[in-house]
């Protein structure tokens, strides 16, 4: 098997200023890239910037520079970027590098001599901003319909592709090679597009309106269009490259892209290989937008993240973990300093950290820092190895499958189950079990010992492995991370198995890798401009209106499960609060049997107005998601959360309604998103901690 990868991102126009769409698309390649490396896979990572075009040469000449030495300095806060973050790239390509140059013209020439290129006279409405004509029929008010921007007419010559004459070839690809668009859905709406009659494209601008641009070899009085110019990087960037075995590095396996700008990489770049002769791509990736208060993050509206400022207060690795883990790749995700604070303290402070920092501590304060061996494995440990081992598979299928934000649920799963395991066989009490032994039994002491070794080898190899799987995202903790558990060798493809540790490792001393962070409702911050008492109050009576504070969620347990006399499909569940016992039924019985509901936790929603179902009162409903593919219904798992909590949304205060009809809950439109229950921008919590779901992402709560 070819063990390569060439892994591309967009070239990111010169002008902009790097903001958070931009830092996504860039950490998500240099992950597949990383994680495949750990694989054996021989990468390349191509990167850069786009300096060519319209605002390039307009801004220069406001600051009575040159384009070029516009674009020399600003090229640079990319690079940059990229290097705060932990980039690791092969090559950082910028379209006024030479061979680029070169082979853009080469190109040019060669669809020209095959009668590919041809020149004639356009009429159209012209934006600056978008650097692109629209039809009278595209435009919303008689202004651009992406930037609202205003438009001129032109009428000049140019010269096109005949994309058209390759459209028929392309959709037969697309049809034929399903994963040639990912997600799946996005090949639907570029098969929708190319279904309806597809225009030649243009691709040059003549110098009398644009200068700073590639000449075209065949006609000194063009320059290219900056489309044109920017997709050839993807070739240009790995001429004479190499990868597996001597293979040439092009085709590309993964370009991967943000959804805006899908049609001109599914249909543009894919004609002008057809007319050239080369491969496509195997694979275009379209990622979603970030959203900032269910609006796209834009500069127009100042509402741009810029990663600079989070990593300055909270580490680079925060940042990569939360924005690796929040986006489900193909769907939107939000952002808010709440959903970041929630997710790193929950995740990477409470699960992880805390977990190889108590390791850590116990070792050195009972074995002088040395990780002692196990001799034995029991029960418990059998099944967290089973269980470490399956996790291990699982989210390296969902890496390689480019589903990083499922595979980063998939380990955190096993972070939570090493806890549990601490947790059950508390290493603590072994420890002062052996303080308290009777010194003349050396038999029991012995057993002890052995036992405690067995805790803590288990819980440091289980730990040690879930680093390794988590290194592609966090590389600087999960390297002070192994430290802390012994592995002090870069990470590699043989770390990824059970059974690293012998046992006799030093673990360095260390402190622990994520410090919880301060909620920003709580950090006493002074009312923004304009948020007095009035606007205070005005927001906490919109809280309280919102409905989901009318709910009432509580954690319970199932004390008893017996079939409903009348209907098949419905069981008849006692439940217990941290108050009263109450009868409920629920429509479970061609998903569970009795014995997986019996003593189980669930999530109530209490304050449902009864209803009389065959006969039988029930009163609430107890909450679990459907898969809306394959039907599979898993019910939402509280974790360890004690019957009778109460559960919230976000900060939102929870003020029930007495009874509440079933209208009231779905007009939420809950579903699971990252493991986690979602509404709006809030998840179904409690105190900061969120609840649980093994169920897909897009699952329906209900």
């Amino acid at each position: 098997m070819s063990k390569r990868l060439y892994v591309t991102t967009p070239i990111y126009y010169a002008n902009d200023k790097p903001h958070i769409g931009h830092a996504y698309t860039t950490l998500l390649a240099d992950v597949i890239c990383r994680f495949h490396r750990l694989l054996g896979y021989q990468t390349w990572f191509l990167t850069g910037t786009d300096e060519h075009g319209q605002k390039v040469q307009q801004a220069a000449q406001k600051r009575n520079i040159s384009a070029q030495e516009h674009v020399d300095e600003y090229h640079l806060r990319f690079k940059e970027m990229w290097q705060t973050l932990g980039i690791e790239y092969n090559r950082f390509i910028r379209t006024t590098d030479a061979d680029h140059i070169q082979h853009v013209q080469s190109a040019l020439q060669e669809l020209y001599d095959k009668g590919e290129i041809y020149a004639e006279k356009y009429a159209g409405w012209y934006s600056v901003g978008e650097e692109r004509f629209f039809s009278a029929d595209e435009l919303i008010d008689g202004k651009d319909p992406i930037s609202g921007r205003a438009v001129d007419w032109l009428e000049e010559k140019n010269y096109f592709f005949k994309m058209s004459r390759y459209q028929e070839q392309l959709i037969r690809h697309i049809e034929e090679h399903p994963d040639f668009i990912l997600p799946a859905f996005r090949k639907n709406e570029v098969l929708g597009f190319l279904r309806q009659p597809l225009q030649d494209l243009c691709i040059s601008r003549p110098k009398s309106r644009l200068e700073w641009g590639i000449p075209l070899p065949f006609d000194n009085e063009f320059v290219t269009y900056v489309w044109f110019d920017a997709l050839l990087n993807y070739e240009s960037g790995v001429q004479g490259i190499e990868l597996w075995a001597g293979e040439p590095a092009w085709p590309a396996d993964y370009h991967i892209i943000g959804k805006d700008i899908l049609t001109t990489h599914a249909v543009y770049w894919p004609t002008m290989l057809l007319g050239m002769g080369r491969p496509l791509p195997r694979h275009i990736l379209a990622h979603g937008w970030w959203l900032l208060k269910d609006s796209k993050m834009s500069k127009s509206e100042g509402n741009v993240v810029n990663p600079l400022d989070y990593i300055a207060e909270h580490g680079v690795d925060t940042v990569r973990y939360f924005l690796l883990r929040e986006m489900v790749v193909g769907q939107d995700a939000s952002f808010s300093d709440e959903l970041f604070v929630r997710r790193i303290n929950t995740d990477l402070a409470n699960d992880l950290g805390n977990a190889i920092n108590r390791v850590n501590k116990f070792v050195h304060s009972h074995f002088d820092g040395r990780l002692p061996e196990a001799d034995h494995l029991g029960a418990d440990e059998e099944n967290l190895l089973q269980l470490a081992e399956q996790s291990t598979q699982k989210a390296i299928q969902e890496i390689r499958a480019i589903r990083i934000s499922v595979a980063l649920e998939e380990v955190m799963s096993l972070v939570r189950a090493t806890n549990k395991y601490i947790d059950k066989r508390a290493p603590w009490q072994i420890a002062r079990q052996i303080q308290s032994a009777d010194p003349a039994d050396q038999a029991s002491r012995s057993e002890l010992q052995r036992d405690l070794a067995m805790v803590l080898y288990t819980s440091a190899e289980t730990l040690r492995l879930t680093l390794c799987l988590l290194s592609a995202v966090i590389p600087q903790a999960a390297r002070k991370g192994l430290a802390m558990l012994g592995q002090k060798e870069v990470v590699d493809q043989s770390h990824l198995e059970w059974g690293y540790l012998a046992g006799g490792e030093a673990l360095a001393p260390g402190e622990p890798l994520f410090p919880r962070i301060e909620n920003p409702a709580d950090r006493g911050q002074k009312p923004s401009a304009g948020e007095g008492d009035a606007a205070k109050s005005q927001k906490a009576g919109q809280e309280a209106n919102d409905p989901a504070s009318k709910l009432e969620l509580v954690v319970v347990e199932i004390l008893s499960v017996t079939e409903h006399p009348e209907a098949e499909a419905l069981y008849v569940l006692r439940l217990q609060d941290h108050t009263a016992q109450r009868t409920v039924c629920a429509g479970l019985r061609q998903h569970y049997q009795p014995g997986e509901l019996l003593h189980r936790k669930a999530v109530l929603f209490a304050n449902l107005k009864p209803a009389r179902l065959r006969g039988i009162e029930s009163n609430g409903m107890l909450l679990a998601a459907t898969d809306q593919k394959t039907g599979q219904v898993a019910l939402i798992d509280p974790g360890s959360l004690a019957s009778g909590t109460l559960l919230s949304f976000g900060d939102l205060p929870v003020e029930p309604k007495k009874k509440a009809g079933l209208k009231d809950f779905e007009k939420l439109g809950l579903h699971v998103q990252g493991g986690q229950i979602v509404y709006g921008d809030t998840v179904l919590q409690h105190k900061g901690i969120p609840v649980r779901s093994d169920a897909s992402d897009g699952s329906i709560v209900k």
